[in-house]
């Protein structure tokens, strides 16, 4: 069952109280697993607005790699795959690879509009959105763009589901 982030939450004030509960849930989170989580970023056909908001995420205002939250130049070390855009046709096949290329357990994260439900380009002959009727989507964080506390929060709800999965692996 995938979880989405609500709009109220994606409404998220930008103060300091807001980022340090979302810094204490991912540092907590983290310790639990035992390792920091590492993302690799699929851009499947976007216009670019939700991959700058992820690095927004890792500039030293938000600075989610204190946690060890990164990114990777390979799915094969990710724990979480970040998918944006509309999943266009030429890139529907590149996303079911690298998802398969991803070692379990995994977390997929739908970041903005288009991989949700497609957004201006629903309906679109050349696209293929939503993404979950392609592959397994745990997490949709709305917005176009989603702002970098929405991609947090969805990164936190990820981790959630992460140590699920494994605590389910263990038994």
């Amino acid at each position: 069952m995938a979880i989405k982030v609500t709009r109220a939450e994606t409404n998220v004030s930008s103060n300091s109280s807001e980022r340090e509960r979302l810094e204490r849930e991912i540092s907590k989170l983290c310790r639990y697993i035992g390792r920091s989580p590492w993302v690799f970023h699929v851009n499947s056909g976007s216009c670019n607005g939700c991959d700058i908001e992820i690095i927004a995420a890792l500039t030293p205002r938000y600075d989610a790699e204190r946690f060890g939250v990164k990114l990777v130049g390979t799915p094969r070390h990710a724990d979480i795959l970040l998918v944006t855009g509309p999943v266009t046709d030429q890139s529907l096949e590149r996303v079911k690879l690298v998802y398969e290329q991803t070692p379990d357990p995994k977390v997929v994260i739908a970041v903005g509009a288009c991989p949700t439900g497609g957004s201006v380009f629903f309906e679109s002959p050349f696209t293929n959105a939503p993404l979950d009727k392609h592959i397994p989507v745990d997490v949709f964080v709305p917005g176009c763009p989603p702002r970098p506390e929405a991609i947090l929060y969805g990164v936190v709800l990820g981790l959630q589901k992460l140590i699920e999965r494994i605590e389910g692996g263990k038994r």
